[in-house]
């Protein structure tokens, strides 16, 4: 039986691989507690978005930010969904972003506790 939906929030602007390997832990071990997980590093990877290519381009960033507003918009409170903030969010603008939409739709958010480690 699947839990609700979440959207996996946190740093990725100046880590090693924009960080995508700690979204994809952290995504397995919530999928493993049954979360149905929306990952932006998955989504942009799906998108065609190569971290080892990332030149700063402010049309790319763009389409990237309306993509996961989307993932954050289509989140229900009364299907108990969430988002889950990764280590370092606070550090992170996009993922403050992520943090204020989620508070500004009721939603609950839940930390997950070491998956950048």
């Amino acid at each position: 039986m699947m839990k609700a939906k979440c959207y996996l929030a946190g740093p990725m602007t100046g880590y090693r691989g924009f960080n995508f390997p700690a979204f994809y832990t952290a995504e397995k071990a919530l999928r493993d507690t049954g979360w149905e997980v929306l990952n932006p590093a998955r989504m942009d990877q799906e998108a065609g978005f190569d971290p080892a290519k990332w030149d700063g381009n402010p049309v790319a960033l763009r389409e990237t930010v309306r993509r996961d507003v989307l993932a954050i918009l289509s989140l229900r409170v009364e299907d108990g969904d969430a988002i889950v903030m990764m280590p370092h969010w606070q550090w992170s603008l996009g993922a403050r972003c992520e943090w204020a939409l989620a508070k500004w739709l009721g939603l609950d958010i839940y930390e997950l506790e070491k998956a950048c480690d």
